[in-house]
C-alpha cells in the first residue's frame, strides 16, 4: 500500500481504525503527492487543523516541509527549492507548466535548458490565460557587433524575448516576483542564442493586473520546440 495521503484525520476516543488510517499512522510524517493535495488535507471534516510544527513530505519534489504558523517551509532548504521539472515534448508550438506557483513561495526562478528549436527564435511567456497587460524593456546585442539595442513594449499579449531558442539549444533564466500574490507580477529575464550569428538579451517588466497565478506558458515566436526541461524553483521566504 503506498504512503501517499489525501487527508490527515483527527482521531477520537474508541474509534476503530481502517487499514488506510493505520498506514497513515505508521508513515509518521504524512506523505502527499503534491503541495495541492497537502493543502487540501487539513482543516476539512474529520481532518486535523493545520498548526505550527506540522510536517509533510512532498513526493513531487522529494522535500520534507514544516508549517511555521504562516507558511510551509522546506527542511534544510538552501534558498532555492525545486518545485517542478517539465520535459518539453516533440515539435510543440507551446508548453504550459501547471501548478508552478503557490502560496508556499512569494518569488520564483525558472530555468529553461537543453532541447532545440526548429529555427532561431525568441520564446515568449504568458501567465495563466492572460493575453493583455504585459509591459517590458529589452536590452540586446549581437555576438558580431558592439552595438547595444533597446526595445520597449506596453500592454502587449505576452512578455516577449523571455528566453531564446536555436537549432542546437534552448536557453532562459527568469525571475518572477509575486506571481501567486494579489499584486502586480514583475519579471527579470535573460537568454542567449547558441548561434554564431545570434544574440544575447536581458529584460525586465511587469504584468498590469493582480491575478494570483498558478501556471505559465512558453511559446516560440516562430517554429516549434523539442526536448529540454523547464525547472521551476521557489525562493525561500525565510
Amino acid at each position: 500500500m503506498p504512503n501517499t495521503q489525501t487527508s490527515v484525520p483527527a482521531f477520537v476516543a474508541s474509534q476503530v481504525l481502517t487499514a488506510q488510517q493505520q498506514t497513515e499512522i505508521n508513515t509518521g510524517i504524512p506523505v502527499f503527492a503534491t503541495t495541492v493535495t497537502r493543502d487540501a488535507a487539513f482543516g476539512g471534516s474529520g481532518e486535523k487543523a493545520l498548526a505550527e510544527g506540522q510536517f509533510a513530505y512532498i513526493e513531487a519534489t522529494n522535500t520534507t516541509q514544516y508549517y511555521d504558523g504562516a507558511a510551509w517551509q522546506s527542511v534544510g532548504a538552501s534558498g532555492l527549492t525545486l518545485v517542478s521539472a517539465t520535459t518539453i515534448g516533440t515539435t510543440v508550438s507551446s508548453v504550459t507548466v501547471s501548478s508552478a506557483f503557490s502560496s508556499t513561495y512569494d518569488n520564483y526562478r525558472i530555468i529553461l535548458s537543453g532541447g532545440v528549436a526548429s529555427t532561431a527564435t525568441e520564446i515568449n511567456m504568458t501567465l495563466g490565460a492572460t493575453a493583455t497587460g504585459y509591459y517590458r524593456f529589452l536590452v540586446s546585442g549581437s555576438y558580431t557587433s558592439d552595438t547595444v539595442n533597446g526595445a520597449g513594449s506596453a500592454n502587449t499579449t505576452s512578455w516577449r524575448h523571455t528566453a531564446s531558442g536555436s537549432t542546437t539549444l534552448l536557453s532562459g533564466e527568469i525571475d518572477l516576483y509575486s506571481p501567486n500574490l494579489a499584486k502586480n507580477t514583475s519579471i527579470i529575464g535573460r537568454g542567449a542564442q547558441a548561434s554564431t550569428t545570434g544574440a544575447t538579451l536581458w529584460q525586465n517588466g511587469y504584468l498590469n493586473d493582480t491575478t494570483q497565478y498558478t501556471a505559465f506558458t512558453f511559446t516560440p515566436q516562430t517554429g516549434t520546440l523539442t526536448g529540454g526541461t523547464i525547472r521551476v524553483y521557489g525562493y525561500q521566504n525565510s
